[in-house]
């Protein structure tokens, strides 16, 4: 554990906030690398790389570029001869069916808490997400970085969140497996702990008074 049950605050908890990938919904963009490799000239193991080099995501998660401008320029780079929709299905092959947190969770936590869902995230990859995943429908908001026009751990998408939470920043509890978005939304006066199992999140969950 990193610690996340050191240190509580002693407001009471009103909002849970989670964090989409690998903390809901787990990926591997490995997957989606493989299946470029076999339409471009790019191994797979150079594509990130490649991408990496341009600021094409970056700019797509937070909304600077639309869908199908994201979607012509990154097969313009890698050179992919792809329809919208062809694109759209690869792009969206990162995800792995069974959730890492069981929808009975969520749906007894909406039940008694502000649920909020705050992810880095894209308007293909979120629309895949949303229609293939129900248990995503407990949320009672989604706060999302290509929405928003910020990603985590920019302090503007957790103000976003704190303020559709509607109550105290103390008063949320925000779950998140990268460290550096636990840190962001500590910053911001946030009670955050890092994903690490279902088993670890319980014990942070009743370590704060919150049922479900």
């Amino acid at each position: 554990m990193d610690g996340g049950t050191r240190g509580i605050a002693a407001a009471v908890i009103r909002a849970v906030l989670f964090d989409l990938g690998n903390t809901i919904v787990p990926f591997d963009f490995r997957r989606g690398y493989a299946r470029m490799e076999r339409l471009c000239r790019w191994p797979a193991a150079e594509i990130p790389k490649r991408l990496a080099r341009t600021d094409l995501v970056q700019r797509f998660e937070t909304g600077d570029l639309e869908p199908r401008e994201f979607v012509r320029r990154l097969c313009a780079d890698l050179g992919l001869t792809l329809t919208y929709a062809e694109f759209c299905e690869l792009w969206s092959s990162i995800f792995l069916p069974d959730t890492l947190i069981p929808e009975s969770l969520l749906a007894s936590l909406a039940q008694r808490y502000r649920l909020l869902l705050v992810s880095n995230t894209n308007a293909i990859h979120f629309a895949m997400v949303r229609a293939s995943y129900p248990l995503l429908g407990h949320f009672h908001e989604y706060v999302l970085s290509h929405e928003v026009g910020a990603a985590k751990p920019s302090p503007r998408i957790y103000g976003e969140a704190i303020a559709r939470a509607g109550c105290a920043a103390g008063e949320c509890f925000f779950v998140d497996d990268l460290p550096e978005c636990v840190e962001g939304a500590r910053r911001e006066g946030m009670d955050a702990v890092r994903f690490e199992s279902l088993s670890q999140l319980e014990r942070d969950l009743r370590a704060r008074g919150v049922v479900w």
